[in-house]
């Protein structure tokens, strides 16, 4: 029998994927191109497991320590895990072979470290490399400028796959959110261009609960949703 908190989850998301079909369809594509993930940040392992009930099938965990304590309640059986918060060096072996996408790469050194880690356990991890589009003091991630070098450097890196680009834009309102989700699309056409074995351009993760319509609209194919399917963070 389906909790309350369960029916409540399933509401949103219908109302949500709804949204999403719109969008897709008004950029020419379709709701089957988009992924959603769900950002379970400060979510408990029962809401995580509810979620799941009702039909989520990607979560994305901001925080290691939280991770790891809902891994252990087996919170996230029968979905895929990324992890889409900022990425700290001395937590990368915590991550690495654990979660399907790292999304959030910020540099070469975390690069390095984490193929570094996967190659001690004799697996390849997919990675998104993260892009500070509006080159914010207080944000991590590759400028535009700094996206070639390191994308050579994951090119010699055998223990990573570089999948796409994750970017979180200026907080600047709905039209200027437009600019920058384009600038991100105009990178990633951009990096899809270099050949390499190792990296594979398919994923465009950007928007979010106040943004993903019109992130999806400007080329998006991944959009992290918390706010808007688990309600306002108590």
């Amino acid at each position: 029998m389906p909790t309350s908190e369960e029916n409540q989850i399933k509401q949103r998301l219908g109302e949500i994927n709804g949204r999403i079909s719109a969008a897709a369809i008004r950029a020419g594509r379709t709701a089957a191109d988009i992924t959603l993930v769900a950002a379970t940040k400060t979510q408990s392992a029962e809401t995580v497991r509810a979620a799941i009930n009702a039909g989520i099938r990607v979560c994305g965990e901001n925080r290691v320590q939280e991770f790891v304590e809902k891994s252990e309640q087996n919170a996230y059986f029968g979905a895929e895990i990324h992890f889409i918060g900022s990425l700290q060096t001395n937590k990368i072996n915590k991550l690495v072979g654990q979660v399907g996408l790292i999304q959030s790469v910020p540099g070469e050194k975390a690069l390095r470290l984490i193929s570094a880690r996967a190659g001690e356990l004799s697996l390849i991890q997919d990675v998104l490399l993260e892009v500070n589009i509006g080159a914010e003091d207080a944000k991590h991630g590759f400028l535009p400028e700094s996206l070639p070098q390191g994308l050579a450097t994951a090119a010699q890196l055998p223990n990573i796959r570089v999948l796409g680009l994750m970017s979180i834009p200026p907080a600047e309102g709905d039209r200027k959110a437009a600019f920058w989700f384009e600038k991100c699309r105009e990178l990633f056409e951009k990096c899809a261009e270099y050949t390499a074995e190792n990296v594979q351009m398919r994923i465009l993760s950007m928007g979010m609960s106040d943004s993903f319509e019109r992130a999806i609209e400007c080329g998006s194919n991944m959009v992290r949703i918390g706010t808007s399917l688990f309600g306002k963070r108590k």
